[in-house]
């Protein structure tokens, strides 16, 4: 996928909003199935971050 520095700046602020919402709702959820999901979703999406910003 080829971006401009305004996109890729712009998906890695809304990657990281994103991920600190996921920690908070991870902490904050009692059903282990449902927090196990989100710890998936926040790996995926944290692996993508780094890629994006070229910490891979």
């Amino acid at each position: 996928m080829d971006l401009t520095d305004k996109e890729t700046a712009i998906l890695d602020d809304a990657l990281e909003s994103y991920l600190s919402d996921l920690r908070y709702e991870i902490s904050n959820t009692d059903s282990l199935d449902y927090s196990n999901m989100l710890k998936e979703r926040k790996a995926v999406l944290r692996k993508l971050a780094d890629t994006l910003s070229g910490k891979c």
